[in-house]
């Protein structure tokens, strides 16, 4: 298959503690000849991926799209081949890094049955990821050393503290980090102090 157009990569990693992640993602791709990478830190599964959109909006007929490895691109086998629909639809191809060093051609049946190939190696190490990291938290269980993960509010205390401290009340602290009333009234009632409403 002869590309005419230019490469184009997109990088993803899930949360904003893997920059070394996604930095070696961004590595990767410019070094695989991508003119220019969108790269994002946002769940797979979040409904809106910005930089993907930009990405799917940038290239033109006869680019790559290049990314790293498919759970990079897509949630699920069903969004891998949405993706893939609307790079067809732009007269682009997609190229996966972890698979083949060529574009693939999903426009022909091997490139098609590649495609599902990549998507459900992807889902298949997704699922072993996540049955692993199951029995990781019943084995610390069982042994009395798993806490689980703080209240994403808990770690806002302080902020919520030194706001209580300038004399705002609940619902004001509430609003000001975004965050909700009882959630506000819990932290305080931790730490003893008195919820004072706004």
């Amino acid at each position: 298959m002869s590309i005419t157009g230019i490469r184009i990569g997109y990088a993803r990693t899930s949360t904003v503690d893997q920059v070394a992640g996604l930095e070696a993602q961004e590595r990767d791709l410019m070094a695989a000849g991508c003119k220019k990478v969108f790269a994002e830190q946002v769940s797979a599964t979040a409904e809106v991926r910005p930089k993907l959109k930009a990405a799917l909006d940038y290239i033109r007929e006869g680019d790559v799209l290049v990314v790293t490895k498919p759970d990079r691109l897509a949630r699920s086998m069903a969004d891998l081949l949405a993706i893939n629909e609307q790079i067809k639809a732009k007269g682009a191809t997609l190229l996966v890094q972890s698979i083949s060093p060529e574009p693939l051609d999903a426009r022909n049946p091997t490139g098609t049955l590649m495609l599902h190939v990549l998507g459900a190696v992807a889902a298949f190490e997704r699922d072993l990821m996540k049955e692993r990291q199951r029995e990781g938290i019943a084995k610390a269980r069982s042994e009395g050393r798993y806490k689980g993960r703080a209240p994403t509010v808990q770690r806002r205390a302080d902020e919520i503290l030194a706001l209580k401290a300038q004399g705002m009340g609940a619902a004001e602290i509430a609003r000001a980090l975004g965050v909700g009333r009882a959630s506000v009234y819990r932290v305080l009632e931790t730490i003893g102090a008195e919820p004072a409403e706004a």
